[in-house]
């Protein structure tokens, strides 16, 4: 493997600042050329790196608490990965491994990570992405400094869409498993003369954390939006996709010097797309549309900035549990028919057709526990709170927690990775979400076990 740096956040220190401290930071986790892929039902290997893949670092210090938030440019990261990069962490500089929070972007257009789809992680990658995780977060530790944080949102309702829809009747062909009673179909298809309405709704929020040196320089930016992602890369292309494009676009409107740390993370997006059904967009050549994207968020967050106060003595706390969830776990005679489906694929062991490919899940399916240990999360930083939830979380989840706890965001795919979470209503409706595999394999009342888990931790907090 090729040798990659990391990038550091250098902070100039304040001649007169409160406790208040930040530090930040950037490590390189991009794969080789040749590897691994994930994000689609087939494996894709990398040919081109069009953008170099980063964990991007924050560190916050208010004199008694430090935190770390994490964002590394991946479509999903396991628990093992994290779990090796925060022990890293502890042995070397004695933070809490429940101080740090860490998460995946879900760029389907990165390295693998974990074993999804039909694409498997090289350990030595998996390896490797825990090292620069925990390097970044040890560089951004070392760069505190007195610094001002503040926090607020804009609106960009324009480049989210619900990617459910409710179709005419009889409209909705069976699911690979051979489901029948689908309500809604995700991914309908521009302009499908079918479409009825969306299956729900969309969060337009772009929800964000500035730091400013005392002297009011940008220092780092760490926003939060509900879209899944953005795509429209080349093939075989390693790409950050928008979150990437936001962390540079979001510097150069501040007019920020190249200390500066850019971060988005991922909302509540698991039912939300860039994709207009409707038809009302244009078809753009690879990136432009990342670059649209990422250029309209970046600039309403550059606008709310300067409406910002932000203050130079600001607590900080965090709370943690693990909850215990069910996982929808198929029946013996549920393997032995998908054993035979797979049999049909002329390029065994890679499946061809969809069934196939939700055959082989049923089978891998079958040696998972009956149940797993989830970790929750909140941080709180002034009067704002930061949940983690590990997850591909819909937009519904993100939505009743903003209701219930204003200001708050949601940071999905964080500390593990345990696949879609609807809502057992959409449970109800089914699609693509639902489909058991082993990113979707949490049982129905998933999400209203979570909530409750989460509404524990905001009472803790309080």
């Amino acid at each position: 493997m090729r040798t990659l740096l990391v990038a550091f956040s250098f902070i100039a220190l304040a001649v007169q600042a409160g406790d208040f401290r930040a530090g930040a930071a950037t490590s390189n986790i991009t794969p080789e050329l040749g590897s691994s892929i994930n994000g689609g039902f087939q494996d894709g290997k990398a040919a081109y790196i069009h953008d170099e893949l980063h964990a991007r670092c924050l560190a916050l210090d208010d004199g008694k608490t430090k935190l770390v938030f994490v964002v590394a440019d991946s479509c999903v990261i396991g628990r093992g990965i994290f779990d090796q990069a925060k022990k890293m962490v502890n042995e070397a500089t004695g933070l809490p491994v429940e101080n740090m929070m860490m998460s995946a972007t879900h760029s389907h257009s990165c390295g693998t990570l974990q074993a999804v789809g039909q694409s498997e992680p090289s350990p030595m990658y998996q390896r490797f992405v825990a090292r620069r995780i925990a390097d970044g977060v040890r560089c951004a530790l070392n760069n505190l400094a007195p610094a001002k944080i503040g926090h607020g949102s804009a609106s960009v309702p324009h480049q989210v869409f619900n990617r459910r829809w409710k179709m005419k009747p009889g409209t909705i062909p069976p699911t690979p498993l051979g489901v029948t009673t689908d309500q809604v179909k995700t991914n309908p298809g521009i302009n499908n003369p079918n479409l009825v309405e969306p299956a729900g709704p969309t969060d337009p929020e772009v929800c964000f954390i500035s730091v400013q040196g005392v002297d009011g320089k940008p220092l780092a930016l760490l926003a939060n939006y509900s879209l899944h992602y953005v795509g429209g890369v080349g093939p075989g292309h390693i790409s950050a996709d928008y979150f990437g494009a936001f962390a540079v676009k979001v510097g150069q409107l501040l007019g920020a010097g190249p200390e500066f740390v850019g971060i988005m993370s991922n909302g509540t997006s698991g039912d939300i797309n860039n994709i207009d059904f409707r038809g009302g967009q244009e078809k753009q050549t690879p990136y432009r549309r990342i670059q649209i994207v990422a250029n309209d968020v970046a600039q309403a967050v550059v606008a709310a900035v300067k409406n910002v106060k932000h203050e130079d003595s600001v607590p900080l706390a965090v709370a943690q549990k693990e909850i215990t969830l069910g996982l929808r776990i198929p029946t013996k005679d549920e393997v032995e028919k998908a054993r035979e489906v797979m049999k049909k694929s002329k390029l065994f062991p890679r499946m061809e057709t969809m069934e196939q490919v939700y055959a082989r899940e049923t089978v891998l399916l079958a040696d998972f526990p009956k149940e797993v240990s989830a970790p929750l999360q909140i941080v709180k930083i002034g009067d704002l709170h930061v949940s983690a939830i590990p997850a591909e979380v819909f937009v519904e989840i993100g939505l009743e927690l903003k209701k219930r706890h204003s200001p708050t965001f949601t940071i999905s795919l964080a500390n593990a990775y345990h696949g879609y979470l609807p809502t057992p209503e959409h449970h109800a409706l089914g699609g693509y979400e639902t489909w058991r595999a082993r990113s979707s394999c949490l049982e129905v009342d998933a999400s209203t076990k979570i909530l409750a888990g989460l509404e524990e931790l905001f009472e803790k907090l309080k």
